[in-house]
């Protein structure tokens, strides 16, 4: 594998990422070296000062390399400024923009295996934590480690090897005291991040139910636990530093131990004749300006090590499979079927079995069945939310799973039971169905929906901002925006569940009355618990425990007498009450 790539792989970097940390860490090099330069034109002089050779002729030629080397470390500064930080920059919205389009990319089934607050984290923090490390550590670190070695080996080439082997012996058994202790490091990492995101999660829910914990007048218990949540961080954190302060600061003591066994060699040596008072005040002023550096490089070589985590963790999410397909639509028409399709979010949990129906064009189908029975799946399968690990869902002839998913989507018109709307104006929310509507469009729509009675409350009509998920709006309200959506979109197949689940008798009537002027030639699978809803649908299947159960016309199933039957009569004996 080359350089590049396992950089890529390392450090969850793009392929000129990669290469542009080898730039850095090239530059980083060249600046090290540099900046040890003076100390050699600085030994020259006295050198030659001791000597008594230091004459007028000499002086121009230590101002003038005195002069280049200040000139060439500017230069060698700017450049390692343009090839870490510069670059990192760069590199950090490429990895986001990457990261990104990956998200986009990948199959919903990964989004329902993964916390939601993990993903967030990965996407913000991580990629923070690894464009500092990009950016300060590991150039710094490996620039360090080539820079010191090189000059060991000139050293050890020029100069007494006795001298050089006493100074620099600490270097690799101070690195080797941190790598040791590497996969402690990583497993206090790890239990860092673990009560991190249970904080998280804890700190989102209270946010989210706040609402339901002031009507059980449950905050304080609540609070008490989500503090225990905070200071198990707390400890964590703390345990996690003072792990990774040992390590370090052990190595540092190590590193210290270089002075003294440079001075007592330099000292015998020179007591004995063998080196001279020059080359001994060399090697010390060497490890004087050598160790500090150093121990800053250990205490990089050890955050890139906790780094590690957050790389593997963005790395994962860069290198999952995607859903792939054609981008071109070769069905025929947009009946979907499903012939023997089974399915199962994980491999124990069977969701659908050998379940088989054609929802047909220009018809409405209706799913019904209790909840649990597997009806919102077949919707999502159907849009290849997810692939099915059995059978095959066709829309025209057509295997779904043989489509580019985005591709799929421009065929689909989908309105949630869960609405997500954004804080922006009505006008723009129901845009969302299709960019380039005009207003005039959006409006259409809106009234299709049967939202322009409520629109016209509102202060500023469509241009007014909804808050938050439509805060501002009612449930049934924001239903109803949902579905504007799906009919600006206007797309052959419309997928309905639970669309009038939220609203009254009045606005479900006006809702079924737009949806059977939109049906003509398209094909729409709606589901739903209240009979009312499918009353009118050209086919029923009835799913229960993932299993077809039942599927006809909605008089036949009457006349069978079976679990249709049960829920119409049951919904009807539900309705037969009065005030007293």
């Amino acid at each position: 594998m080359k350089i590049t790539e396992k950089l890529q792989h390392t450090f969850a970097l793009s392929r000129e990422g990669a290469a542009d940390m080898v730039k850095a860490c090239v530059s980083v090099t060249i600046t090290n070296i540099s900046l040890m330069m003076p100390a050699g034109i600085l030994y020259t002089l006295i050198k030659d000062l001791l000597a008594g050779e230091l004459t007028k002729s000499r002086i121009p030629f230590y101002v003038i390399a005195s002069l280049v080397i200040i000139v060439f470390i500017a230069i060698t500064n700017f450049i390692q400024y343009n090839a870490t930080f510069l670059s990192t920059y760069r590199e950090s919205g490429v990895r986001r923009t990457a990261l990104a389009e990956k998200l986009r990319k990948l199959p919903l089934s990964y989004f329902g295996k993964k916390n939601i607050a993990d993903l967030t984290t990965t996407i913000m923090s991580d990629c923070a934590v690894i464009e500092t490390a990009s950016s300060h550590w590991i150039p710094e670190f490996i620039g360090a480690l080539i820079s010191t070695a090189l000059v060991g080996v000139s050293l050890f080439i020029f100069f007494d090897w006795r001298m050089v082997l006493a100074s620099f012996w600490v270097i690799p058994v101070a690195f080797f005291l941190v790598w040791f202790s590497a996969e402690y490091q990583k497993t206090a990492v790890r239990k860092n991040n673990r009560v991190k995101m249970v904080m998280t999660e804890g700190i989102q829910e209270c946010l989210e139910t706040v609402r339901d914990l002031r009507a059980a007048n449950a905050q304080e218990n609540y609070m008490d636990g989500l503090d225990v949540k905070i200071k198990n961080v707390e400890k964590q954190a703390l345990f996690t530093e003072l792990k990774l302060a040992i390590c370090v600061n052990s190595a540092a003591i190590i590193l210290k131990l270089g002075i003294a066994t440079t001075a007592l060699t330099g000292g015998a040596l020179l007591v004995k004749g063998e080196t001279d008072l020059l080359t001994f005040f060399m090697f010390l002023m060497l490890v004087s300006r050598l160790y500090d550096p150093m121990q800053i490089t250990l205490t990089n070589f050890a955050a890139i090590i906790a780094t590690a985590i957050q790389c593997e963790r963005l790395d994962e999410v860069l290198s999952h499979d995607i859903q792939t397909g054609s981008e071109k639509m070769t069905n025929d028409g947009y009946d979907i079927a499903f012939d023997h399709v089974s399915f199962a979010y994980n491999d124990d949990t069977s969701v659908l079995k050998d379940v088989t129906f054609t929802a047909k064009q220009g018809e409405v189908t209706a799913l019904i069945g209790p909840s649990g029975g597997g009806k919102t799946t077949v919707s999502r399968l159907a849009a290849r939310f997810w692939d099915v690990t059995g059978g095959k869902i066709t829309l025209g002839g057509m295997d779904v799973s043989k489509a580019d998913p985005e591709t799929l989507f421009s065929a689909f018109s989908i309105v949630f039971q869960d609405v997500t709307l954004f804080n922006q104006s009505v006008m723009d929310n129901i845009r969302i169905g299709r960019k380039d509507a005009s207003d005039e469009e959006v409006i259409e729509a809106a009234k299709l929906a049967n939202c322009d009675e409520f629109v016209s409350r509102l202060p500023e009509g469509y241009n007014t901002l909804i808050g938050e998920n439509g805060s501002e709006l009612s449930g049934g309200e924001r239903q109803r925006i949902s579905i504007a959506r799906a009919f600006l979109k206007n797309a052959p197949v419309i997928l309905l569940d639970e669309a009038s689940a939220s609203l009254d008798v009045e606005n479900e009537t006006a809702i079924q009355t737009a949806l059977s002027r939109l049906i003509k030639d398209k094909t729409v699978l709606i589901i739903a618990h209240r009979m009312r809803t499918v009353s009118g649908a050209d086919k029923i299947v009835v799913l229960s425990d993932g299993v077809v159960k039942e599927s006809g016309r909605p008089d036949e199933l009457m006349k069978k007498n079976g679990i249709f039957a049960g829920m119409v009569k049951a919904q009807a004996e539900g309705q037969e009450w009065a005030l007293n």
